[in-house]
Protein backbone atom coordinates (compact mmCIF):
# COMPACT_ATOMS: atom_id res chain seq x y z
CA UNK A 1 0.00 0.00 0.00
CA UNK A 2 2.90 2.42 0.76
CA UNK A 3 4.09 2.27 -2.41
CA UNK A 4 0.34 3.00 -4.31
CA UNK A 5 0.12 5.80 -1.84
CA UNK A 6 3.54 7.30 -2.81
CA UNK A 7 2.65 6.73 -6.50
CA UNK A 8 -0.55 8.49 -5.94
CA UNK A 9 0.93 11.33 -4.40
CA UNK A 10 3.57 11.86 -7.08
CA UNK A 11 0.51 11.88 -9.80
CA UNK A 12 -1.79 14.57 -7.63
CA UNK A 13 1.17 16.75 -7.61
CA UNK A 14 2.14 16.15 -11.28
CA UNK A 15 -1.06 17.76 -11.73
CA UNK A 16 -0.31 20.72 -9.73
CA UNK A 17 3.18 21.26 -11.74
CA UNK A 18 1.50 20.79 -15.35
CA UNK A 19 -0.85 23.99 -14.43
CA UNK A 20 2.34 25.67 -14.57
CA UNK A 21 1.85 25.60 -18.50
CA UNK A 22 -1.06 26.97 -17.86
CA UNK A 23 -0.05 30.18 -16.42
CA UNK A 24 3.20 30.65 -18.74
CA UNK A 25 0.25 30.94 -21.78
CA UNK A 26 -0.50 34.62 -20.50
CA UNK A 27 3.02 35.74 -20.86
CA UNK A 28 3.85 33.89 -24.25
CA UNK A 29 1.21 34.28 -26.30
CA UNK A 30 -1.97 36.60 -26.81
CA UNK A 31 -3.45 34.52 -28.73
CA UNK A 32 -7.27 34.57 -27.89
CA UNK A 33 -8.33 31.15 -29.30
CA UNK A 34 -5.18 30.16 -26.34
CA UNK A 35 -6.40 32.48 -23.39
CA UNK A 36 -9.87 31.22 -23.99
CA UNK A 37 -9.04 27.49 -23.72
CA UNK A 38 -6.93 27.96 -21.03
CA UNK A 39 -9.19 30.01 -19.09
CA UNK A 40 -12.10 27.29 -19.83
CA UNK A 41 -9.61 24.55 -18.97
CA UNK A 42 -8.28 26.33 -15.50
CA UNK A 43 -11.96 26.87 -14.08
CA UNK A 44 -13.26 22.97 -15.75
CA UNK A 45 -10.24 21.87 -13.05
CA UNK A 46 -11.04 23.48 -10.55
CA UNK A 47 -14.54 22.93 -10.59
CA UNK A 48 -14.03 19.25 -10.95
CA UNK A 49 -11.76 19.59 -8.07
CA UNK A 50 -14.88 19.43 -6.15
CA UNK A 51 -16.51 16.65 -7.87
CA UNK A 52 -13.19 14.39 -7.30
CA UNK A 53 -12.86 15.49 -3.37
CA UNK A 54 -16.51 13.78 -2.68
CA UNK A 55 -15.77 11.03 -4.97
CA UNK A 56 -12.62 10.17 -2.61
CA UNK A 57 -15.58 9.40 0.02
CA UNK A 58 -17.52 7.46 -2.32
CA UNK A 59 -20.42 10.31 -2.89
CA UNK A 60 -21.37 12.14 -6.64
CA UNK A 61 -22.02 15.14 -5.77
CA UNK A 62 -24.68 17.40 -7.54
CA UNK A 63 -24.15 20.40 -5.72
CA UNK A 64 -21.16 22.21 -7.71
CA UNK A 65 -22.62 24.81 -9.37
CA UNK A 66 -24.72 25.78 -6.52
CA UNK A 67 -21.39 26.17 -4.56
CA UNK A 68 -19.74 27.69 -7.73
CA UNK A 69 -22.94 30.64 -7.94
CA UNK A 70 -22.47 31.46 -4.26
CA UNK A 71 -18.96 32.33 -4.36
CA UNK A 72 -18.91 33.52 -7.54
CA UNK A 73 -22.36 35.99 -6.31
CA UNK A 74 -19.99 36.60 -3.20
CA UNK A 75 -17.12 37.85 -4.98
CA UNK A 76 -19.26 39.51 -7.41
CA UNK A 77 -20.93 41.35 -4.69
CA UNK A 78 -18.17 42.46 -2.65
CA UNK A 79 -16.38 43.43 -5.85
CA UNK A 80 -19.20 45.81 -6.55
CA UNK A 81 -18.55 47.79 -2.98
CA UNK A 82 -15.25 48.44 -4.43
CA UNK A 83 -12.84 45.63 -2.78
CA UNK A 84 -11.57 44.15 -6.01
CA UNK A 85 -8.38 42.89 -4.64
CA UNK A 86 -7.79 39.04 -5.60
CA UNK A 87 -6.88 37.82 -2.42
CA UNK A 88 -9.76 39.02 -0.61
CA UNK A 89 -12.02 37.79 -3.40
CA UNK A 90 -10.11 34.80 -3.16
CA UNK A 91 -11.20 34.12 0.37
CA UNK A 92 -14.93 35.40 0.19
CA UNK A 93 -15.54 32.81 -2.94
CA UNK A 94 -14.39 29.93 -0.75
CA UNK A 95 -15.63 30.68 2.78
CA UNK A 96 -18.78 31.40 2.10
CA UNK A 97 -19.58 28.44 -0.22
CA UNK A 98 -17.54 26.72 3.10
CA UNK A 99 -19.94 27.73 5.42
CA UNK A 100 -23.46 27.73 3.63
CA UNK A 101 -21.96 23.71 3.30
CA UNK A 102 -21.92 23.27 7.02
CA UNK A 103 -25.87 23.08 7.75
CA UNK A 104 -26.41 21.74 4.16
CA UNK A 105 -23.99 18.66 4.98
CA UNK A 106 -26.00 17.99 7.97
CA UNK A 107 -29.25 17.48 6.08
CA UNK A 108 -27.36 15.80 2.89
CA UNK A 109 -24.62 13.64 4.21
CA UNK A 110 -26.30 11.36 6.12
CA UNK A 111 -27.61 10.36 2.54
CA UNK A 112 -26.09 8.24 0.20
CA UNK A 113 -26.44 6.71 -3.35
CA UNK A 114 -29.39 7.96 -5.36
CA UNK A 115 -30.50 9.69 -2.28
CA UNK A 116 -27.70 11.79 -1.73
CA UNK A 117 -27.39 12.69 -5.67
CA UNK A 118 -30.73 13.76 -6.11
CA UNK A 119 -30.97 16.05 -3.07
CA UNK A 120 -27.93 17.55 -4.24
CA UNK A 121 -29.60 17.86 -7.74
CA UNK A 122 -32.33 19.62 -6.11
CA UNK A 123 -30.38 21.97 -3.88
CA UNK A 124 -28.62 23.29 -7.36
CA UNK A 125 -32.54 24.25 -8.36
CA UNK A 126 -33.30 25.51 -5.00
CA UNK A 127 -30.69 28.02 -5.30
CA UNK A 128 -31.16 29.08 -9.03
CA UNK A 129 -34.87 29.99 -8.05
CA UNK A 130 -33.75 31.76 -5.03
CA UNK A 131 -31.14 33.39 -7.39
CA UNK A 132 -34.40 34.80 -9.65
CA UNK A 133 -36.51 35.16 -6.46
CA UNK A 134 -33.80 37.91 -5.00
CA UNK A 135 -33.41 40.99 -7.72
CA UNK A 136 -32.43 43.47 -4.68
CA UNK A 137 -29.34 41.42 -3.72
CA UNK A 138 -28.16 39.01 -6.50
CA UNK A 139 -29.49 40.89 -9.82
CA UNK A 140 -32.65 38.25 -10.56
CA UNK A 141 -32.61 37.48 -14.29
CA UNK A 142 -30.51 40.31 -15.34
CA UNK A 143 -27.79 39.06 -13.03
CA UNK A 144 -24.92 41.29 -11.81
CA UNK A 145 -23.12 43.34 -14.48
CA UNK A 146 -20.14 45.18 -14.77
CA UNK A 147 -17.90 43.50 -12.33
CA UNK A 148 -14.43 45.75 -12.00
CA UNK A 149 -11.57 43.22 -12.93
CA UNK A 150 -9.30 41.85 -10.40
CA UNK A 151 -6.56 43.66 -8.77
CA UNK A 152 -3.53 42.73 -6.76
CA UNK A 153 -1.28 45.22 -4.87
CA UNK A 154 -2.60 48.03 -6.42
CA UNK A 155 -2.23 46.44 -9.92
CA UNK A 156 -5.33 46.60 -12.51
CA UNK A 157 -5.96 42.80 -13.68
CA UNK A 158 -7.95 43.72 -16.48
CA UNK A 159 -6.00 42.66 -20.08
CA UNK A 160 -6.62 39.23 -21.78
CA UNK A 161 -3.14 37.89 -20.26
CA UNK A 162 -3.66 38.86 -16.33
CA UNK A 163 -7.24 37.35 -16.86
CA UNK A 164 -5.66 34.15 -17.37
CA UNK A 165 -2.93 34.66 -15.07
CA UNK A 166 -5.89 35.24 -12.12
CA UNK A 167 -7.67 32.05 -13.42
CA UNK A 168 -5.18 29.82 -13.56
CA UNK A 169 -4.04 31.24 -10.36
CA UNK A 170 -7.19 30.58 -8.61
CA UNK A 171 -7.34 26.93 -10.24
CA UNK A 172 -3.67 26.29 -8.50
CA UNK A 173 -5.14 27.40 -5.19
CA UNK A 174 -8.08 24.95 -5.66
CA UNK A 175 -5.84 21.98 -6.97
CA UNK A 176 -3.50 22.81 -3.60
CA UNK A 177 -6.07 22.73 -1.19
CA UNK A 178 -7.81 19.45 -2.36
CA UNK A 179 -4.62 18.30 -2.43
CA UNK A 180 -3.91 19.11 1.25
CA UNK A 181 -7.10 17.75 2.47
CA UNK A 182 -7.20 14.60 -0.26
CA UNK A 183 -3.60 13.72 1.62
CA UNK A 184 -4.08 14.20 4.91
CA UNK A 185 -7.24 12.48 5.37
CA UNK A 186 -6.13 9.72 2.79
CA UNK A 187 -6.19 6.79 4.93
CA UNK A 188 -10.20 7.65 6.39
CA UNK A 189 -11.17 8.98 2.98
CA UNK A 190 -10.17 5.62 0.99
CA UNK A 191 -11.61 3.42 4.03
CA UNK A 192 -14.99 5.28 3.37
CA UNK A 193 -15.15 5.27 -0.28
CA UNK A 194 -14.01 1.15 0.22
CA UNK A 195 -16.70 0.18 2.94
CA UNK A 196 -18.35 2.78 5.22
CA UNK A 197 -19.94 -0.15 7.36
CA UNK A 198 -16.34 -1.35 7.62
CA UNK A 199 -14.77 1.65 8.24
CA UNK A 200 -17.49 2.54 11.16
CA UNK A 201 -17.09 -0.24 12.99
CA UNK A 202 -13.02 0.44 13.13
CA UNK A 203 -13.74 3.63 14.25
CA UNK A 204 -13.74 5.96 11.85
CA UNK A 205 -15.85 8.71 12.14
CA UNK A 206 -18.20 8.88 8.54
CA UNK A 207 -19.82 11.85 9.49
CA UNK A 208 -16.73 14.22 10.40
CA UNK A 209 -14.66 13.12 7.26
CA UNK A 210 -17.55 14.12 5.11
CA UNK A 211 -18.43 17.09 6.89
CA UNK A 212 -14.81 17.97 6.00
CA UNK A 213 -15.12 16.81 2.42
CA UNK A 214 -18.18 18.58 1.51
CA UNK A 215 -16.76 21.78 2.83
CA UNK A 216 -13.64 21.45 0.82
CA UNK A 217 -15.49 20.61 -2.24
CA UNK A 218 -18.10 23.81 -1.32
CA UNK A 219 -14.81 26.09 -0.75
CA UNK A 220 -13.29 24.42 -4.30
CA UNK A 221 -16.37 24.94 -6.06
CA UNK A 222 -16.44 29.09 -4.79
CA UNK A 223 -13.16 29.63 -5.99
CA UNK A 224 -14.32 28.04 -9.34
CA UNK A 225 -17.15 30.39 -9.81
CA UNK A 226 -14.98 33.28 -8.92
CA UNK A 227 -12.22 32.56 -11.54
CA UNK A 228 -15.75 31.95 -13.68
CA UNK A 229 -17.52 35.87 -12.54
CA UNK A 230 -13.76 37.14 -13.14
CA UNK A 231 -13.26 36.14 -16.59
CA UNK A 232 -16.74 37.07 -17.63
CA UNK A 233 -17.14 40.50 -15.62
CA UNK A 234 -20.91 39.36 -14.72
CA UNK A 235 -22.24 36.89 -12.41
CA UNK A 236 -25.47 35.44 -14.08
CA UNK A 237 -27.58 32.74 -13.30
CA UNK A 238 -27.28 30.70 -16.62
CA UNK A 239 -23.50 30.30 -16.04
CA UNK A 240 -24.15 28.46 -13.17
CA UNK A 241 -27.08 26.15 -14.98
CA UNK A 242 -28.18 22.65 -12.50
CA UNK A 243 -26.91 20.66 -15.77
CA UNK A 244 -23.27 22.19 -15.72
CA UNK A 245 -22.29 19.53 -13.49
CA UNK A 246 -22.62 16.37 -16.58
CA UNK A 247 -19.51 17.79 -17.97
CA UNK A 248 -17.71 18.16 -14.79
CA UNK A 249 -18.69 14.62 -13.93
CA UNK A 250 -17.46 13.61 -17.48
CA UNK A 251 -14.28 15.28 -17.06
CA UNK A 252 -13.22 13.14 -13.80
CA UNK A 253 -14.61 9.63 -15.09
CA UNK A 254 -13.08 9.98 -18.29
CA UNK A 255 -10.01 11.04 -16.97
CA UNK A 256 -9.51 8.76 -14.16
CA UNK A 257 -11.42 9.52 -10.89
CA UNK A 258 -8.78 7.99 -8.46
CA UNK A 259 -6.14 11.00 -9.04
CA UNK A 260 -6.08 14.73 -9.54
CA UNK A 261 -3.89 13.90 -13.09
CA UNK A 262 -7.11 11.97 -14.11
CA UNK A 263 -8.85 15.51 -13.62
CA UNK A 264 -6.54 17.35 -14.95
CA UNK A 265 -6.73 15.33 -18.34
CA UNK A 266 -10.29 14.77 -18.71
CA UNK A 267 -10.59 18.43 -18.17
CA UNK A 268 -8.12 19.24 -21.16
CA UNK A 269 -9.05 16.51 -23.30
CA UNK A 270 -12.70 16.93 -23.30
CA UNK A 271 -12.58 20.95 -23.35
CA UNK A 272 -9.93 20.59 -26.47
CA UNK A 273 -12.24 18.30 -28.07
CA UNK A 274 -15.58 20.28 -27.22
CA UNK A 275 -14.01 23.10 -29.50
CA UNK A 276 -12.71 21.00 -32.59
CA UNK A 277 -16.19 19.57 -32.57
CA UNK A 278 -17.62 22.63 -32.37
CA UNK A 279 -16.99 23.43 -35.94
CA UNK A 280 -19.35 19.96 -37.13
CA UNK A 281 -22.16 22.42 -35.80
CA UNK A 282 -25.02 20.25 -35.68
CA UNK A 283 -23.10 16.93 -35.24
CA UNK A 284 -20.68 18.68 -32.21
CA UNK A 285 -22.77 16.81 -30.05
CA UNK A 286 -23.18 13.42 -31.25
CA UNK A 287 -19.30 13.40 -31.36
CA UNK A 288 -18.79 14.07 -28.33
CA UNK A 289 -21.35 11.62 -27.23
CA UNK A 290 -19.77 8.66 -28.81
CA UNK A 291 -16.12 9.88 -27.33
CA UNK A 292 -17.73 9.81 -24.10
CA UNK A 293 -19.20 5.75 -24.52
CA UNK A 294 -16.08 4.85 -26.45
CA UNK A 295 -13.68 6.06 -23.52
CA UNK A 296 -15.38 4.86 -21.07
CA UNK A 297 -15.93 1.37 -22.97
CA UNK A 298 -12.14 0.90 -23.65
CA UNK A 299 -10.83 2.46 -19.95
CA UNK A 300 -13.74 2.25 -17.47
CA UNK A 301 -11.24 3.44 -14.30
CA UNK A 302 -10.34 6.45 -16.85
CA UNK A 303 -7.13 7.73 -18.97
CA UNK A 304 -4.91 7.89 -16.34
CA UNK A 305 -6.84 4.76 -14.78
CA UNK A 306 -5.86 2.69 -17.61
CA UNK A 307 -2.36 3.77 -18.27
CA UNK A 308 -1.98 3.00 -13.89
CA UNK A 309 -3.29 -0.51 -14.35
CA UNK A 310 -1.12 -1.29 -17.32
CA UNK A 311 2.19 0.15 -15.67
CA UNK A 312 0.83 -2.05 -12.70
CA UNK A 313 0.58 -5.16 -14.71
CA UNK A 314 3.41 -4.92 -16.95
CA UNK A 315 5.71 -1.88 -16.39
CA UNK A 316 6.01 -2.11 -12.37
CA UNK A 317 9.64 -3.39 -11.51
CA UNK A 318 7.59 -6.05 -9.28
CA UNK A 319 5.49 -7.20 -12.33
CA UNK A 320 9.24 -7.28 -14.17
CA UNK A 321 10.78 -9.45 -11.10
CA UNK A 322 8.15 -11.63 -11.25
CA UNK A 323 8.10 -12.09 -14.79
CA UNK A 324 11.91 -12.89 -14.29
CA UNK A 325 11.70 -15.56 -12.24
CA UNK A 326 8.69 -17.22 -14.36
CA UNK A 327 11.30 -17.14 -17.15
CA UNK A 328 14.65 -18.16 -14.86
CA UNK A 329 11.84 -21.31 -14.33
Amino acid sequence: MIPNRRRDFRLDCSALLLLLPLLAVSFVTAEPLFQSLTQQVAIAVCATMGIYVMLRLGLLSFAVPAFMAIGGYAAAMLAKTGSANLLLLMAASAVVPALVAVPIGLLVLRLKGIYFVFVTFIFNEILQLLIFEAPGLTGGSNGIAGIPAATIWGLDLESASAVTAVTVAICMVATVLSLVVTQRFRAEFSAIEENETLAESLGVALWKYRTIGFITSAAVAGLAGLALVNMLSTAHPSSFSTWSVNSYIAYVFIGGRGTMLGVLVGSVLLIVLTTAFSGYAQYSAGMFGVLLIFVMMVAPSGIVGAFIRLWDRDGSPRARTAGQRMGEA
